[in-house]
């Protein structure tokens, strides 16, 4: 476990100022309808980017806790290592998401964040929000985040525990569409921006069980697969397989 402060992250001079009033997704890491004033107030809080390179850790599990991190652009996954010394995937997460929450509680991180491909990250300074009471609104959404965060992590252990492993990968597929769908991006065709092995990790299956669970969709129509790339070719019976009450 790597418990000393992450190493130094390039960090572009030409935008060190940030402007969230400006930024492309700040709907959603951000409220919606947010007041102009208090947006100035927050670009004065949130100036730093920091470019992470695929294979990079923004931070490891041990360091100091000292920001949260919006998604601008990129994808990442966060790790974790169990008692028996397995790297245990814990999650994936895309532009507009917010990662660091793991590191409230302690003030230290309790998973790694790794980039997935060529990556931006906006850095929150949270205590100085919690400090600014004109934000107490931004602090009151970070939260929400973070319980919605927590009901997911919930949702996936049901996942996990109640669902066979062609389930557990379809969920997993439209969990995918719904997000890229949010963010204005097609919900029917997509890259997989992590390994068929961090995915098995993820749902608790092997890298056999993916490969033939996409290997059965593939051929029974509902999707089509090309190396990394999916494309949903019947969506009503792709959300058939796990039911109503997940897939929506």
């Amino acid at each position: 476990m790597n418990t000393e402060n992450p190493p130094k992250i390039n960090i572009n001079s030409s935008s060190l100022k940030l402007a969230c009033s400006n930024c492309s997704v700040r709907e959603l890491c951000m409220p919606v309808g947010l007041n102009p004033d208090l947006f100035e107030m927050l670009d004065k809080q949130i100036y730093i980017r920091r470019h992470i390179k695929t294979g990079a850790a923004l931070y490891h599990s041990g360091n100091q806790f000292n920001s949260l991190y919006a998604i601008k652009r990129g994808f990442f996954k966060t790790e974790t290592l169990t008692e028996d010394g397995r790297v245990q995937i814990t999650g994936f997460h895309m532009m507009g998401e917010i990662l660091g929450f793991d590191g409230i509680d302690h003030e230290k991180h309790m998973c790694t964040s790794i980039a997935l491909e060529d990556s931006e990250v906006c850095l929150i300074p949270l205590e100085k929000i919690e400090k600014t009471p004109e934000l107490h609104v931004i602090q009151h959404h970070f939260y929400q985040l973070m319980s919605r965060e927590i009901f997911q992590d919930h949702t996936m252990m049901m996942l996990l525990g109640s669902m066979q492993g062609e389930e557990r990968l379809v969920a997993f597929i439209l969990s995918l569409s719904r997000r890229y769908e949010a963010r204005g991006y097609s919900p029917f065709e997509f890259v997989l921006r992590m390994k068929r092995e961090e995915i098995g990790s993820y749902l608790g299956m092997k890298l056999e069980t993916v490969s033939r669970a996409l290997t059965k969709l593939h051929g029974q129509g509902v999707l089509n697969v090309k190396k990394k790339t999916i494309r949903i070719l019947d969506m009503k019976r792709l959300r058939k397989i796990i039911g109503t009450s997940l897939s929506k």
